[in-house]
Formats: C-alpha cells, sequence, structure tokens
C-alpha cells in the first residue's frame, strides 16, 4: 500500500503529519493509493478537490476543529485501520456560473453549491428543475444545493434536511426566505437539473460559491450532481459516515 501525507496549516495538524511520514514510509500525492489527510473539514475537502482527476482513497484524522468527514486521530496500527476501513463514494457538484457578460465559470463542490445576496438588498430568483418553472420568484438572502454529505454542514444551519447517504436526492435550501413565507426548500432527485435565474441583477447582484469557488454578479447558475467523477473516502468501521450522518439526525 503507497500512502501519502498531507495535512492543514494547524500546529496539531503539521506535528502529526511530521510523526506519522517518520514512522510509516510514504509517497508522493501523485503515486499514492490512498492520502491520509490531517487536519479539519477543509483539509478533507481541499485534498479531495486536489485529486478530482484520479482515483485515490482519503482516509481523514481529526486534527482540526468540527472534523465531521474525520476519523479519530491516532498514529498507531495505521496501516491497518486502513485496510480494515469501510469505503463511502460520493459524487460532487458541478456549477456553471454565468454572468451579464456570457463568461461561464465551473467549479465542483463536496458539499454544496450557494447563492447569496451581496448588496443590503433582498436576493430574488426564479428556480427551475429539469426545464420546469417550480418556483417564479424567491425572494431571500440566498439557496443552496446540498449533497448528503454536506446537508449536515451550511445546509442544516439554514434549517435544511439532514440526508442520509444513498438516499439519492439533493437537498434545495432557501437561506432566510421572505417569500413565499411557507416555503421551506425541497428535496430532489440526485439526477435533477437545477437552474437558478438571478432576476434583476443589476440592483440585486448575487454571487455563486461551489464549496470555495465563489464567482461574483451571476445572471444565471446551473446545478447537476457529477456522476463521472467518484471520491472514495475511507471510515473506520465504528465510526463510518453513514453513522455519523444518521445521529445528527437524533442529535439533541
Amino acid at each position: 500500500m503507497k500512502i501519502a501525507f498531507t495535512a492543514s496549516r494547524a500546529p496539531d495538524a503539521q506535528e502529526a503529519c511530521a510523526a506519522l511520514t517518520s514512522r510509516y514510509r510514504s509517497v508522493s500525492q501523485a503515486e499514492a493509493d490512498v492520502i491520509v489527510a490531517l487536519g479539519g473539514d477543509g483539509q478533507m475537502l481541499d485534498t479531495l478537490r486536489d485529486n478530482f482527476e484520479r482515483p485515490v482513497k482519503v482516509f481523514g484524522m481529526n486534527r482540526g476543529t468540527v472534523g465531521f468527514l474525520m476519523n479519530e486521530y491516532s498514529p498507531d496500527d495505521l496501516v491497518a485501520r486502513i485496510e480494515a476501513a469501510q469505503q463511502v463514494i460520493l459524487h460532487p457538484l458541478r456549477m456553471e456560473a454565468e454572468k451579464a457578460d456570457g463568461t461561464v465559470t465551473q467549479a465542483l463542490a463536496i458539499n454544496e453549491v450557494s447563492l447569496l445576496r451581496e448588496t443590503a438588498q433582498a436576493a430574488k430568483i426564479r428556480i427551475t428543475i429539469d426545464g420546469v418553472v417550480r418556483l417564479e420568484e424567491l425572494v431571500c438572502d440566498g439557496v443552496l444545493v446540498a449533497t448528503p454529505a454536506g446537508s449536515t454542514a451550511y445546509n442544516l444551519s439554514a434549517h435544511g434536511p439532514i440526508i442520509p447517504l444513498g438516499a439519492g436526492v439533493l437537498a434545495l435550501t432557501p437561506i432566510s426566505a421572505f417569500r413565499p413565507r411557507r416555503w421551506r426548500g425541497a428535496l430532489l432527485p440526485h439526477e435533477a437539473k437545477i437552474q437558478f435565474d438571478v432576476l434583476n441583477p443589476g440592483k440585486r447582484p448575487i454571487s455563486a460559491t461551489a464549496d470555495s469557488t465563489e464567482v461574483r454578479d451571476v445572471v444565471r447558475v446551473r446545478v447537476r450532481e457529477d456522476r463521472s467523477i467518484p471520491l472514495t473516502l475511507l471510515y473506520d468501521p465504528q465510526h463510518n459516515l453513514e453513522e455519523r450522518v444518521l445521529k445528527e439526525q437524533f442529535a439533541p
């Protein structure tokens, strides 16, 4: 097994990386079968983004703050843990953000694609699903589309639903919706093609963000799940991601 190590800039993560590389034989990320990511959830997302183009497995260990996507940290028996780990395969969202001049920016998101107002003016957004207008005008601070893995992140803080892995759905969640008052979002099949049209972008500018890639002053945003890109995460059997997502639904 060829293992590579990567770490965030946090002192705990850097210290752990130094200890592990001195203890276990390591290779570059380009040569690795498995990448061990040390840090928090941000480091896990960065590691996955850096390896979208190649089939690599990622085993994360928490040396950060939240660590929802990470395993517990231990320097012992690392190879045995990786060999015994359970696989979770995720697929990212692909965002196509169009500006008024026709420029289109594409980006991938593991957690969510979010649209947010840029000024004090509320956003006005038309929502189309698979070519059918489902909401003519949403007046809000913003709206987001979340994957099951990302449903416990920004989506949850916006009062969106937690989605079990493997459910085959995406969460469409408004952020501080003003009109329609009673709309709380929707669950969409994972193959849905979602389009957001910004209404009156000159007066009500909106930015679109795919995880950490932001595009400002957009006029149209298309979002779909990209099933051609599999992301493989490894988890200790007793702390697998499916169990964590399930526990979050019963958290006090």
